[in-house]
């Protein structure tokens, strides 16, 4: 499915049995980045719905003996025809700078491309720096902080890539 991963590491879509195990690293993962509210909201980002209903645009990241080593949740836009949406994106921060969140995003332009989008926008915490960064070396464009994005004292960082116009999209 996805061929530029690191040995001893295989992707395939997820399914609705992966869901508790997807929110069982997301803790560790995150270094209990907002504390409990954090942990909180993360748990409430991922509900079993994308386990169940948008497998096919998503990806699942194992290592050999099975363990979560990345994942990416995403979607085609039913409200607009030319847009894909990546929710939710972790990789093991001991596999970072392998390249793997790279892989997943490239996995994911390419399967929107092919359904005929044009756009990919995503979302994030003011506080994710680290994701903020990895996205704009991805070409995404961010917005400036919209207050209350997602509901009181919920503030994200909103970014776009044209996947006609963003050389990174495409390699």
């Amino acid at each position: 499915m996805i061929e530029e991963l690191p040995a001893g590491l295989s992707a395939r879509h997820p399914a609705c049995d992966d869901h508790l195990r997807v929110l069982a690293v997301l803790d560790t993962w995150w270094g209990g980045l907002k504390g409990a509210a954090g942990a909180t909201e993360r748990a409430l980002l991922l509900p079993r719905l994308y386990f169940q209903h948008f497998t096919t645009t998503s990806f699942l990241v194992e290592r050999a003996d099975g363990e979560v080593a990345a994942f990416l949740v995403g979607f085609l836009s039913q409200t607009e025809p030319e847009t894909a949406y990546v929710h939710f994106v972790g990789v093991d921060p001991a596999l970072h700078g392998r390249g793997i969140g790279r892989t997943l995003y490239r996995a994911f332009f390419a399967l929107a491309r092919s359904q005929g989008r044009r756009y990919v926008h995503c979302i994030t915490s003011p506080e994710n720096t680290a994701s903020q960064a990895f996205h704009t070396r991805l070409g995404f464009s961010a917005s400036e902080v919209k207050a209350d994005y997602d509901g009181p004292g919920l503030d994200r960082v909103a970014f776009t890539l044209d996947l006609v116009t963003e050389p990174m999209a495409s390699h």
